[in-house]
């Protein structure tokens, strides 16, 4: 490995390289170029990797299927070292969008061609036997799933390119990828759980046990874990509700510190229908009432722990208090709450 100022300057050569050898059609070049580009990553600094991150999104289109998911993988590198997520978001999000297509297509041909246990996609060739038996578009738009995923999600860490992706295309997307896990049972929930991720969101909460009620503004929370500690904070450290407060440190690694540690639930989450709420969802599992998401707070049934932190570590997250609701409001959306079934 070549660390330094020669290293910076292979891995940007190697960029170029690639992306002549794209633009002039070259797939030999092309190829060794992005071995060349791969093999000098590691020694490319910050500033070359945010300069290349936004010309390999571009490529992507121009390229051929099978190598198209490498190099969206490379893009979400570079992002991940400082490149610009919102340029790289319209090619890798088009390119999800024809890989989560030929992947349902992939499950339709499997499924009519004689079912069976679908294969595990490997690093390589879709195998010959699959090919020939679903088509290469489809095999391919299979085996490359998980390097969108991959790329995708470097991506969705950033809050602009969540809000810019916009709820309608997030909407086609959750569609397809959902056919895909229904069809397939594979889980692919990074994905899944990055396109879920609500950005500004408002939030009512309703503490059950005092009747008081509150409206929050959440931000970047990745599953109802992380929202379930940053709740306790806010409504039990803050003094509004009894119960047990996180630690300084459980709440910083439910917003930006790095790592995990041990944590105690302090409620049970529940819909307005009565039905639970797991932690093991996500906010947006949380009902919309009245164009608002709202949550009603119970006391655990039982103790239960896990280590607080984030499920996406790249992502930060938020939860802020904006004020508690007068009684008479709290009031009013209790009595249209069912128990907890």
């Amino acid at each position: 490995m070549i660390f330094g100022r020669k290293g910076r300057e292979r891995f940007r050569d190697a960029v170029t390289a690639f992306e002549t050898a794209v633009r002039e059609r070259d797939g030999d070049r092309s190829q060794r170029a992005l071995r060349d580009l791969y093999r000098h990553f590691d020694g490319a600094g910050q500033h070359e990797a945010a300069e290349a991150g936004p010309r390999l999104a571009a490529l992507l289109p121009e390229l051929p299927p099978g190598p198209r998911g490498v190099v969206a993988v490379a893009a979400g590198a570079c992002v991940e070292r400082g490149a610009d997520a919102g340029a790289c978001a319209p090619y890798v999000f088009d390119g999800l969008a024809g890989t989560l297509a030929a992947a349902g297509e992939f499950c339709a041909r499997w499924a009519v061609t004689g079912g069976g246990e679908f294969p595990e996609p490997e690093p390589g060739d879709p195998a010959p036997d699959v090919v020939d038996r679903v088509g290469p578009d489809a095999a391919v738009g299979w085996w490359t799933l998980p390097q969108w995923e991959m790329a995708s999600v470097a991506l969705l860490n950033h809050p602009r390119v969540c809000t810019s992706l916009g709820g309608d295309r997030r909407a086609r997307l959750l569609e397809a990828l959902a056919a895909v896990r229904e069809a397939s049972g594979h889980d692919f929930k990074c994905l899944a759980y990055a396109l879920l991720v609500l950005d500004d969101e408002p939030l009512v909460v309703l503490h059950r046990p005092t009747g008081t009620g509150y409206a929050l503004r959440m931000s970047g929370i990745g599953d109802n874990f992380q929202l379930h500690t940053l709740l306790a904070d806010a409504l039990v450290g803050g003094g509004h509700v009894p119960g047990r407060a996180p630690s300084a440190q459980e709440v910083a690694v439910c917003r930006d510190a790095p790592g995990q540690v041990p944590t105690t639930g302090s409620f049970n989450l529940v819909a307005p229908d009565g039905a639970w709420v797991w932690n093991e969802g996500t906010p947006a599992d949380i009902p919309v009432v009245d164009g608002v998401r709202l949550l009603v707070l119970d006391p655990p049934p039982y103790a239960r722990g896990w280590p607080a932190g984030r499920f996406f570590p790249g992502m930060t997250g938020d939860l802020r208090l904006e004020r508690p609701l007068d009684a008479r409001e709290a009031e009013h959306l209790l009595a249209r709450c069912a128990p907890a079934a």
